[in-house]
Order: C-alpha cells, then structure tokens, then sequence
C-alpha cells in the first residue's frame, strides 16, 4: 500500500490522517481473523468438530460401525461424517482427515497408526455349504470349489496363498460369482453360494455366531494388517487418537476370540 499510515521521527510515532481512518478497519480485520480462528482451533484436549473418516464396506457396516455410534455418544460435540468403500482412499485429495486400510503400509509419505497387525485372511463357507459339498483339505482341493472373488481397482485377486510348517502354497481359484464389494461376498457366503476368503476382523462374528465355517484351520492365510491412515503427524489430533484406542481395542477383543 503506497499510503503512508505513519508518521515516525526520532522520538514519536503517530497516525497520519490517513492511519486515523484506516485504523477501525484494521481492527475490524483482525476481530474477523481472530474470531475465525476461534472457530478452527480447538483445545488439544477437546473432542469437537468434524471428524471425517473412510472405511472398508464389510469392516465399516460389520464391525466399526458399532464402535463410532459408541464413540460419538462418548463425545457429543463431536460430528463424524463416514464413508463406507472399497476403493483405496487417497487421504491427500479425498475430503477424509483418517482412513482405515487393510495391508502393507510402505508409502513413507503418510502416518499409519497399526490397529490389527496380526490380522490375516481366512477361508471360510456357511455350514450348509459344507455339509453339501465337503470341507477341503488342502489348498489344490480348492480348484474344485466355487471359489467367490474380489475385485479391487480392476484387479481379481484370484490367487489365494496359504502357509503351513513354513510352506507356503499359492493356488489359482475358479469361480462363479465376483464383485468390487467385500460385503457382498460376505453376505453370498453365509447365503451358501462358495468358499471366501476374507480377512478375519471381517468374519469373526460370524463364525463365533455360527453363520460361517473356518476351513483348512491347520493353513495360514495371508496376513493383511489393518492401519488408521493419516495424512500429516499436525492432523492427529485428539479426537483422531481416541478413535485409534476405540477400534484397536475392538480389534483385538476380536484376535484372542
């Protein structure tokens, strides 16, 4: 600005006639500034705001669901705003402050709080299944089975991988059914339509509840950790660690079940 506001010697400062009149703007500006940061700014020990968080289908409706209903009564002044899909989240240009994520987390460019890793995929059917078409054995006998397939990003993960006494066999599966939603092959598994395999946070009430079977028990699956992304150390804020503690606790009440 080429308007002179002050008027400075050696001893005294002062407004010029032209600071005089822009000088209850200025303050108007920064009673505006101030008043918006109140808005944005929280206490650290302060659960508020909006929380926004994106979830796996099947985890999300299944098993977290329960833990944010739990959460926000926990913490009433507090908004969540949760969106439920398998597609991998981009926590840098998706409208999300965390995300939950299954697998390896080696981008370096984001901060992955571990929630379950120890967490692997299982094979599983309903009793009805069994009782018709047999339990298998070993992970070739799965190439006869009706085999239910996920799809993820336009890749079919068709090729399951098992571990037993440190071997590990990889088996390519055939199926009828295929779909881009791991609730949907939850659901057609308990409804008896094949063999799934699904992490175990995702099925862990059901085969306790009796709805699904665990099969090949002697046979690890893959291991698939489960991580709340986030992405910058500035944006862990409270309410974004007392959701991790919420979920891990859930998480692993599920592992010694």
């Amino acid at each position: 600005m080429a308007i002179r506001l002050f008027a400075r010697s050696t001893r005294s400062l002062r407004l010029t006639p032209e600071g005089e009149v822009w000088l209850p703007y200025a303050r108007q500006m920064l009673d505006v500034m101030h008043a918006g940061l109140q808005k944005i700014q929280t206490p650290e020990d302060e659960v508020s705001g909006t929380l926004q968080i994106a979830v796996p289908s099947d985890l999300g409706r299944n098993l977290l669901l329960p833990v944010f209903q739990s959460f926000r009564r926990r913490y009433p002044a507090l908004r969540l705003r949760i969106f439920f899909s398998d597609q991998v989240t981009d926590v840098f240009k998706d409208p999300v402050d965390v995300a939950f994520r299954y697998g390896n987390t080696e981008d370096a460019s984001y901060i992955a709080l571990p929630v379950a890793p120890s967490n692997r995929r299982v094979l599983v059917a309903s009793p009805e299944w069994v009782a018709q078409n047999g339990a298998p054995q070993t992970p070739d006998d799965l190439t006869q089975l009706n085999a239910m397939t996920f799809v993820l990003r336009g890749r079919l993960h068709d090729r399951w991988t098992f571990t037993r006494n440190g071997v590990v066999s990889s088996v390519q599966v055939n199926g009828t059914i295929m779909s881009d939603d791991a609730e949907v092959i939850r659901r057609l598994a308990i409804a008896g339509e094949g063999v799934a395999y699904k992490s175990w946070l995702d099925v862990s009430e059901d085969v306790r509840d009796g709805r699904l079977q665990l099969l090949m028990p002697d046979y690890q699956g893959e291991k698939v950790p489960l991580n709340m992304i986030c992405p910058h150390r500035k944006q862990l804020s409270t309410a974004v660690r007392l959701l991790h503690d919420a979920v891990k606790a859930r998480c692993e009440m599920l592992a010694q079940s």
